[in-house]
């Protein structure tokens, strides 16, 4: 997506929200990942070009300063979740896998970034959206905080993350609730179909 400042000079929102002060702390990381942490991210799309806005939000991961997406998932097509059958579009979801020196928090705000890059609207609850960007997990944090509680609380609950995270890491931990394939056998998987048709690609 390009995007054009007002003076006339091509800009990329996507690569703006990084604060200047996270840059400098992981520039150095930035080639080696020096000590990095695992996380991982969960991306939904349910209007528009949904795999190209997918693969977009990827990109734009791949881009951050900071960060190497080192797993991408299968796509998966989902009905949207919290809401009345066929009421909305469905869904394409994936999970991806990273490596990062970026503290959660900063981690959050570039998720936010992306979303706002991909003109993502907060109208309602369960709403539909150009792309929903969550983390799931990061590292083996368990966190209460209210700006960002770790890991994700529902995710545990969702065939539509739990499916495309299992096959990318079949041994995975979901922290402080267990193996992902024990709880991706416990929750229903209704409506959440396989899409071996589609792909998405993992940036070079």
């Amino acid at each position: 997506m390009t995007v054009f400042s007002s003076n006339g000079t091509q800009s990329d929102p996507t690569v703006q929200p990084v604060p200047a002060s996270v840059v400098e702390q992981v520039d150095a990381a930035d080639v080696t990942l020096s000590n990095p942490k695992r996380a991982v991210i969960s991306l939904g799309s349910n209007l528009g070009n949904r795999l190209e806005t997918l693969q977009g939000a990827i990109d734009a991961l791949e881009d951050t300063p900071g960060l190497r997406v080192k797993a991408v998932s299968p796509v998966y097509e989902t009905e949207p979740w919290g809401v009345e059958p066929g009421s909305q579009p469905s869904y394409f979801n994936a999970v991806v896998v990273i490596k990062t020196t970026l503290p959660p928090s900063s981690l959050l705000e570039r998720g936010q970034a992306i979303e706002e890059a991909f003109d993502r609207v907060r109208e309602e609850r369960w709403g539909p959206r150009t792309i929903d960007v969550d983390i799931v997990a990061y590292a083996d944090v368990v966190s209460d905080d209210p700006s960002l509680t770790l890991p994700h609380p529902r995710a545990h609950q969702r065939a539509f993350v739990l499916a495309p995270w299992h096959d990318v890491e079949p041994e995975a931990l979901l922290p402080g609730l267990g193996p992902v394939a024990q709880l991706l056998a416990d929750v229903a998987q209704d409506g959440v179909l396989a899409r071996a048709d589609l792909e998405l690609r993992l940036p070079e």
